[in-house]
């Protein structure tokens, strides 16, 4: 059930579009959704469209789209490696096998005490950079090398203590 907050959240996106398009704030009120319950489940799915007025199948539909919406719980960490061609070129491959490694999980998997999930991602544009990463969809991080990885791994820990 969605909170009196997260409706008005929603509403203030809703606002941004003329009041039949409404509909147009659906990406916005995943985004809420994902940001609050840290994932996309199918009953979030369908308040979004109950909520937008619109067919829960389209929802849906914008959800397997875009690779930004966890359709599953993730942990506390979503640790996002970019892997296409010029960040594999740069060691991106070998970033994300490090913290596979460290981390004791296979890519897509999820730590046993949920603190970090492990995903190769699409490019994040910052080829130059390569390789480039991810944190919770909001941080992006370059060069990660295996120093700079564990570093990361290590900071994070520490913080959720």
């Amino acid at each position: 059930m969605l909170s009196e907050q997260t409706k008005a959240r929603f509403d203030r996106e809703v606002a941004k579009y003329p009041a039949e398009q409404k509909q147009s704030a659906v990406m916005a009120c995943l985004s809420i959704i994902q940001q609050e319950r840290g994932w996309v489940s199918p009953e979030s799915e369908r308040e979004v469209a109950d909520y937008l007025g619109m067919p829960a199948i389209a929802v849906h539909e914008v959800v397997t789209f875009y690779n930004m919406y966890n359709q599953q719980p993730v942990g506390r960490y979503k640790l996002n490696v970019c892997t296409n061609l010029p960040c594999v070129l740069r060691n991106g491959q070998q970033a994300l096998q490090h913290l596979c490694e460290k981390l004791g999980v296979e890519n897509g998997g999820t730590t046993a005490d949920g603190l970090f999930t492990v995903q190769q991602c699409e490019c994040l544009g910052a080829c130059a950079d390569a390789p480039v990463m991810l944190v919770n969809d909001r941080q992006m991080l370059s060069y990660m090398g295996p120093d700079k990885l564990d570093e990361l791994v290590d900071t994070l820990k520490a913080q959720a203590k």
